[in-house]
């Protein structure tokens, strides 16, 4: 066996036996009469610690490729390709070797944690199912009969839905927006996705905010993209970063969250908007616009949005009611030229065919009612007030252990740890301790963050929460 190991690449080692033997296997290189090295060889062979190869030989033996014979060693399995076995395909390799890369090993954690009831959930980015219009929504399945074609619906998504969001964002962010202009999608996450699908292509540079949602995601990987990071303070990006940027990467696409951004919090200023949009136009660079938290404002104060100040038709605007109505609703939109929309809608026809008509009906008919506007009044204060009491617990708890800024929107706070902390060590002990929040490295490059959202706990255990999490905190001191 002529096995060469790269030690700078990220797989494993005993993978790397594994693979090349699986290779020798299936070209005939290996012969079933031959027993393979023993473990205790090759591992001198290759120079690594024995228990590397015997890794490598219980994963071969479990995939069916060879078989352990006491006393005489390790063979190929002769029945491989027989009648009377069959072979199992590798499907760890199948999962490995996906284009389609998974999310953070932490992230799938959190989300498993916090299904837990013990968890003080203050890391998911939801609402709390209290503050869902869950009774509004039996309202409506009680006056209004589902008359809809259950069919294929329209590729752009319903029509009457597309009319009424192009009313609502008339209405509350003073956007001009034909039905033809919107596509419906499965969350702005969805949106998300196409867009880089489906206009950019691999080697692409583009600039997302640090920190940012965005940072998180590993679509952006699984594309081929490159991503350079645009710092946000407390008046969002800086517009000469952006020029910066393009100077040095020619980018292709800006990704920006500018009402109460995840996670910071912060709201752009109208001068940096203005500034934006005439770099876009300068450089012909297209704006990602993801608006999920404007209409949270807790002083009723909406916009305006890049989308709604753009004349020149740079901007991609993205929303949903993920945010403000109920997530598992997944309905969210993009609004564009319509040249754009309609090669997206291509790429969501290819996915499923389009979006379900019922969820989409129920959308429509909230969103056209007097009972959306009183939901979102009555969000704004829920909020508001479970921002008070995460903040005046911090205060009360943590004897200036934080910086912070204010939100005056959106569910999230931003926290910087005046201390050195691992922020996963922290996580492991916060997660014993009955809390959930998110380390601020899975969304910026800098150490020593943690974002709390104050949407998705129960209202009294707020205060709880962050208990628990200084006690955590604390433990490091002791």
């Amino acid at each position: 066996m002529n096995i060469i190991l790269d030690r700078s690449i990220k797989k494993p080692l005993y993978k790397q036996i594994v693979g090349q033997i699986e290779k020798d296997i299936a070209s005939g290189e290996l012969s079933p009469e031959s027993p393979l090295l023993s473990e205790r060889i090759l591992a001198r062979k290759l120079n690594i610690n024995r228990s590397t190869v015997v890794t490598a030989y219980d994963e071969l033996e479990a995939m069916g490729l060879v078989v352990r014979k006491k006393g005489s060693g390790t063979f190929i399995n002769t029945d491989i390709w027989g009648i009377a076995h069959k072979r199992i395909p590798n499907w760890g390799r199948y999962v490995e070797d996906g284009s389609f890369h998974p999310n953070l090993p932490l992230v799938q954690r959190l989300r498993s944690e916090t299904q837990e009831n013990k968890i003080i959930n203050l890391s998911s980015g939801e609402l709390a199912p209290e503050l869902l219009p869950g009774e509004q929504f039996t309202s409506i399945l009680k006056e209004h009969s589902f008359n809809e074609r259950l069919g294929y619906d329209h590729p752009l998504g319903n029509e009457t839905l597309r009319y009424t969001i192009s009313k609502h964002v008339q209405f509350y962010k003073k956007m001009s927006v034909q039905p033809d202009s919107i596509l419906i999608t499965s969350g702005a996450q969805q949106a998300i996705h196409f867009i880089i699908q489906c206009l950019l292509k691999p080697g692409d540079a583009v600039a997302i905010e640090n920190p940012s949602y965005a940072y998180s995601l590993p679509i952006f990987q699984s594309a081929g993209i490159r991503t350079f990071l645009l710092p946000v303070d407390e008046h969002g990006v800086n517009p000469d970063d952006i020029i910066s940027l393009q100077n040095k990467h020619r980018i292709k696409m800006l990704f920006l969250n500018p009402d109460y951004q995840n996670p910071t919090g912060v709201k752009m200023s109208f001068e940096r908007r203005k500034r934006i949009l005439e770099i876009s136009s300068v450089y012909g660079i297209p704006i990602i616009e993801d608006d999920p938290y404007s209409l949270t404002s807790y002083n009723g104060q909406i916009g305006p949005t890049l989308k709604s100040l753009d004349s020149s038709g740079n901007v991609l605007y993205i929303s949903s009611l993920s945010k403000i109505v109920a997530s598992g609703l997944r309905i969210g939109w993009i609004i564009g030229p319509e040249n754009v929309i309609h090669r997206l809608s291509d790429a969501k026809q290819q996915v499923d065919f389009g979006h379900s008509v019922f969820p989409q009906w129920v959308a429509s008919q909230f969103l056209d009612s007097a009972k959306f506007a009183q939901h979102i009044i009555n969000l704004r204060g829920e909020l508001k007030a479970r921002r008070d009491i995460m903040l005046e617990a911090l205060d009360d708890l943590s004897n200036h252990t934080f910086n912070y800024y204010v939100p005056e929107g959106g569910i999230h706070l931003w926290c910087k740890i005046n201390q050195e902390v691992n922020e996963f060590q922290l996580l492991e002990r916060a997660l014993q301790n009955g809390i959930s929040f998110v380390p601020g490295k899975i969304m910026g490059s800098e150490k020593g963050y943690v974002r709390f959202t104050y949407g998705r706990g129960e209202k009294q255990s707020i205060h709880e929460g962050i208990s628990r999490f200084v006690q955590a905190l604390q433990s490091f001191n002791e």
